[in-house]
């Protein structure tokens, strides 16, 4: 069916002819016929059709976003703009992190379809990876390296507030998609809302004592002010272990479809918070040949690590464009040694604490709120599931309410510990 502004939705069979329409596409395949190629529908998202295109001289992705919420139907009605955004974040944050972020070969905006790299097996979504028990040696360092530079050369410590104000005024186009973010995760799980679920019986007592929690409430409304207000840097805006594909040596981050400018600790949060959920989940993937101990302390390691080289790279950024056009921290302002290294360690420390935050607030809607993880729904025994979830939604309660008594990253994984050794 087309709409008035020329939007039909795909099928496996239209697709073949929207590709022959696009030359971007068709030269991807090696130009001409389409012999030979064969086109599966893999979306097993919430939002989106995707189509992975393999022919015998190449091959690319489909992605095409519908004007309604896939998982939940056209009763919810959903901007198909956000392919729009999602196009101009992956080719602005591939164009800073070329290693990290697939490339675009194509986008036709009336038809919100992003054509992009096939990221070829053995590439996983990293969620299966981490309920598979699969260690990733590379991946803090690749991903403090995709957030140190996407996330710094997108803020006023690299841009004039010129440029910064007019990529600000560009992304606030993404309206619909930030105002889904503000009620899944910083509204609905603190009210009951018809769209909000948990494993029932076993979780009410906790689901309800969310939503009676007043210092929660309160501490949620500041990251929820923060969220809408603070214009930091170009963030991904939904970047968790299923937003990453992986393999041994590759760290590759897509669907940035929520993409706007926001606090930077989004970002990081959402990271560090789904690899805290993926700790928790793993006694309910423990069986008699593997009991996931040693696995849970790689992914201890990993939080570490990853917040550890994320500091390095963002002042080691800091530092060699001091003197360049970054109008936060004018040098002829911070011109002390003493007093920029202050000013730094000011700034990750504030930096680290709504890390911590946002993490925090995305794990509990993971457990309480509408769209749940494949770490724990996987986990078939729901008692035992339960139990994760209980562990999980007590540590995020305990980071969301003391997150500034952290100095180190440590102290959050004694608290982690602590809570499941």
């Amino acid at each position: 069916m087309e709409s008035g502004d020329g939007f039909r939705a795909l099928d496996e069979k239209s697709v073949v002819e929207y590709i022959k329409s696009a030359p971007a596409l068709t030269a991807r395949l090696g130009g001409g016929q389409l012999d030979g190629v064969e086109i599966r529908e893999v979306g097993d998202g919430n939002l989106n059709f995707v189509y992975i295109v393999l022919g015998p001289a190449g091959s690319f992705v489909l992605k095409q976003a519908l004007p309604y919420i896939r998982c939940v139907g056209e009763s919810w009605p959903m901007t198909k703009e956000r392919a729009y955004f999602e196009a101009l974040a992956l080719k602005e944050h591939g164009r800073l992190c070329p290693d990290h972020v697939p490339e675009v070969y194509h986008f036709d905006r009336s038809m919100s379809v992003i054509g992009m790299r096939y990221l070829e097996p053995p590439h996983i979504i990293l969620r299966k990876g981490l309920i598979a028990g699969i260690e990733y040696p590379l991946l803090a360092e690749h991903m403090s390296e995709y957030m140190a530079k996407t996330l710094f050369f997108t803020s006023l410590l690299y841009h004039s507030t010129a440029e910064h104000r007019r990529a600000v005024a560009e992304f606030c186009g993404n309206l619909e998609l930030c105002r889904l973010t503000e009620q899944v995760v910083f509204s609905d799980p603190y009210r009951v809302s018809h769209f909000n679920r948990w494993t029932s019986p076993y979780l009410d007592r906790d689901a309800e004592a969310v939503r009676e929690d007043d210092a929660l409430k309160i501490e949620v409304a500041g990251l929820k002010s923060m969220f809408c207000e603070r214009a930091q840097a170009l963030i991904h805006g939904d970047l968790h272990t299923g937003s990453i594909m992986v393999t041994s040596d590759s760290t590759q981050v897509i669907d940035p479809e929520f993409a706007f400018y926001g606090p930077m600790g989004f970002d990081i949060g959402a990271f560090l918070g789904n690899l805290i959920l993926a700790y928790f989940s793993q006694d309910g993937h423990a069986n008699e040949g593997n009991d996931r101990k040693a696995y849970k302390q790689w992914i201890l390691r990993t939080i570490v690590e990853t917040w550890d080289l994320f500091q390095k790279k963002f002042i080691s950024l800091w530092d060699e464009h001091k003197d360049g056009k970054g109008e936060a921290y004018l040098i002829s302002i911070y011109n002390k040694p003493e007093l920029w290294i202050s000013l730094q360690q000011k700034y990750l420390k504030d930096l680290f604490h709504d890390a911590l935050g946002f993490g925090a607030a995305k794990m509990i809607r993971r457990i309480v709120g509408i769209a749940h993880v494949e770490d724990f729904e996987s986990i078939a025994d729901a008692s035992k599931r339960a139990s994760c979830e209980r562990n999980a939604l007590n540590c995020a309660k305990r980071l969301l309410k003391e997150r500034r008594q952290f100095e180190t990253v440590g102290q959050v994984i004694s608290v982690i510990q602590e809570i499941q050794p």
